[in-house]
């Protein structure tokens, strides 16, 4: 921990009550967005027909044993035709109804489309106009759809596989009593009310609030020539730079007014980023260990409760956009933006202050916790708070910042791809 007690200077009533009022509010908020967020559709059902027409596309270049494998023994047209069933005939978009029927083969005429750009709508189109199966399939297309859906599929397998085994390893050098030490954990010697005025008030209320009322008109402005998705990429970016400035500039005033003479040998922060070989190895270590548990919460919770929804808009865009300009923008602000503001809040700032407050364990939990309401998607709380934990722990057992930041871009950056393949 940090070589002095936190300050004890007489606190002006003032910030009592403007630190009460952050929280309620921000309570206020963050309820009313998980609530809200049930509302909002998932991206599972969108997921799951991708990886359905990717497999069928497939299908011509997959060896027969790993095909089966891939797609549960199923066949690929039985699996998307049964999919496409279930979506109600009012809410099936125009090539959807289009794939459906040619699937089910009762299309009266064959329709005449132009699709040039959709290789599933042309091989299904040129089976109806009568063409041989083996004339239909598009060679190249196969086997790219083949390389999407095996990565796409082994990686995170290979990655639960590899976790699973740290994990055991690391639980079986517990119980041989050989745990690691881990160095003491070194933050900011900040209060619990000047938490509250930087998550509850800069990061909930100015941020989520006081910024998006500011910044909104000027980004329609900004963006008003710009076509869809690169509206929306641009949007996405500005705002998200914008509202990390609230709390990153209380965060550095609250810094700035801590004393000099104690401040730790890599800053308030502990960013300390030698070795980068070390920090790469440990964050790479901290991904495959949290992935396998990550999954089985995720999994749990559907099993339980079904699919709650709420997920966050940005996959939607992820998942629907074919710009390389707009995807460039979403995977600056996924994989860069989000994990080096998140992880200088949660895991830099809070975790310590919470830890030293409350013990290690609570501090980790609570740090987590928060993480995963912070991003307002009742669907995602349970994973994203595993998740942080996760991360909260590469910071205890490294007493590094930059791990965490790497690990975080590495989650959201096998995502990012994950959405990119399917």
């Amino acid at each position: 921990m940090s070589p002095s007690s936190p300050r004890q200077a007489p606190v002006p009533p003032w910030k009592n009550l403007l630190g009460a009022l952050s929280l309620l509010v921000a309570a206020l908020i963050w309820t009313s967005g998980l609530v809200n967020s049930l509302s909002r559709p998932s991206v599972a059902p969108s997921l799951n027909l991708q990886q359905q027409e990717v497999q069928l596309l497939a299908e011509p270049a997959l060896p027969d044993t790993l095909g089966s494998v891939l797609r549960g023994g199923e066949n690929p047209r039985t699996i998307l035709k049964g999919s496409l069933e279930q979506i109600p005939a009012a809410d099936r978009s125009w090539r959807q109804t289009q794939l459906l029927d040619l699937l089910q083969n009762e299309v009266a005429t064959v329709p005449e489309i132009d699709a040039a750009d959709d290789p599933l709508l042309d091989r299904l189109l040129c089976e109806a106009r009568g063409g041989a199966s083996g004339d239909c399939i598009n060679p190249a297309v196969a086997r790219s759809a083949a390389v999407r859906l095996s990565v796409s599929a082994l990686l995170p397998l290979i990655t639960a596989v590899t976790g699973t085994a740290l994990l055991l390893g690391q639980g079986w050098r517990l119980w041989r009593g050989r745990r690691e030490s881990w160095p003491d954990l070194k933050g900011p010697t900040l209060t619990l009310l000047d938490m509250a005025l930087l998550v509850a008030g800069g990061f909930v209320v100015i941020s989520a609030v006081g910024v998006p009322l500011l910044v909104l008109p000027l980004v329609s402005r900004l963006t008003a020539g710009l076509d869809s998705p690169r509206r929306e990429a641009v949007g996405v970016v500005i705002n998200y730079s914008v509202m990390a400035l609230p709390s990153l500039l209380i965060l550095r005033r609250q810094l700035a007014s801590l004393p000099k003479d104690i401040t730790p040998e890599g800053g308030w922060l502990q960013w300390r980023w030698r070795p980068l070989s070390g920090a790469f190895f440990t964050a790479l270590a901290g991904w495959c260990k949290v992935t396998p548990i990550v999954v089985l919460t995720g999994w749990l919770l559907v099993r339980l409760f079904g699919d709650p929804g709420g997920s966050n808009p940005l996959l939607e865009l992820v998942l629907d956009s074919r710009d390389p300009l707009a995807l460039s923008l979403l995977a600056l602000t996924a994989v860069v933006l989000a994990p080096l503001f998140e992880e200088v809040i949660f895991r830099g700032t809070l975790l310590p202050v919470l830890a030293r407050r409350t013990g290690s364990v609570t501090g980790v939990v609570l740090s987590g916790l928060l993480f995963g309401v912070a991003h307002i998607s009742i669907g995602e709380l349970a994973p994203l708070t595993v998740l942080g934990i996760g991360l909260a722990l590469v910071r205890l057992s490294s007493g590094r910042l930059f791990p965490c930041v790497l690990m975080h871009a590495l989650w959201n950056a096998v995502t990012f791809v994950n959405l990119l393949l399917l």
